[in-house]
């Protein structure tokens, strides 16, 4: 049988009296640890590690839990920028003081959460957080298309059909996104002879291939990228580099700098 503070840490720090009789705390032992200052009452029915989140405290308290986009981050999607402000799904739809609030049913589903995101978050930052899902196998596309029905919903049925699951990164999404939008075909993890996949060729003429966080993160993985930037060359596809800052922070200059390096590659061609 589980203590309640074990209990309560596999449960993310916050859980209900129900949740913690399914995981094997006895009603005595509850009322015992919250006797003895170990477990903290937050809300009629719901109770509190020492150690939990603030956050998932404060929606404890009020009867909530981590929704759209914050829950989108706790479950290690692709989100593009932390909320200001966190988001919390509550059945009573009531305020919650400094969150937002999306009413519904809890605890959410993983296809609950996408779903929030997408009808609350700008189109790019609803996708990555879907194309994520999608591709980690979290939901499955075509339970995401029945949540959005075709007659009344038909601005998200256009942007859940632009996920593609073989995406190998938010980085990738990103770019893709900001690419397609400004009129230009954009292919995905494209094979090149003697160098394996390019993240991303555009127009069939240029290359793109991200720097994520990790990027060289050990002298081999920079070897083998001075490696398949060579070949890149050596086979004809000039191929840019970008990072997760500069698609964030200056969309528009990516897409110029990708437009301008377009021209200039079919002017020598």
């Amino acid at each position: 049988m589980a203590t309640v503070l074990e209990a309560l840490a596999a449960l993310g720090g916050v859980a209900s009296t129900r949740a913690l009789s399914t995981a094997g705390v006895s009603r005595r032992s509850l009322e015992s640890g919250v006797a003895g200052g170990s477990v903290h009452r937050i809300a009629r029915g719901v109770y509190a590690h020492p150690q939990a989140d603030p956050v998932l405290v404060h929606a404890g308290r009020h009867h909530a839990a981590l929704g759209c986009v914050s829950a989108a981050q706790a479950a290690g999607l692709w989100v593009v920028r932390r909320p200001h402000r966190p988001h919390l799904a509550a059945q009573h739809g009531r305020p919650i003081p400094g969150c937002i609030v999306h009413r519904s049913k809890i605890p959410l589903t993983h296809l609950d959460i996408v779903v929030q995101a997408l009808r609350c978050l700008p189109p790019l930052e609803g996708l990555t957080i879907a194309e994520s899902a999608v591709k980690t196998g979290l939901i499955q596309l075509p339970a995401l298309r029945e949540r959005f029905p075709a007659v009344r919903e038909k601005g998200m049925r256009k942007l859940v059909s632009r996920i593609r699951p073989q995406s190998g990164s938010i980085i990738e999404t990103m770019a893709r996104y900001l690419l397609e939008e400004a009129g230009l075909t954009v292919e995905l993890q494209v094979s090149i002879p003697g160098m394996g996949h390019l993240d991303l060729l555009v127009d069939g003429l240029l290359g793109i291939e991200t720097d994520g966080y990790a990027h060289h993160s050990s002298r081999e993985a920079y070897r083998e990228d001075r490696r398949r930037w060579n070949v890149t060359v050596v086979r004809g596809v000039p191929t840019l580099r970008v990072t997760f800052e500069m698609l964030l922070n200056e969309p528009s200059e990516f897409v110029r700098m990708v437009q301008r390096a377009l021209a200039a590659y079919r002017t020598a061609q």
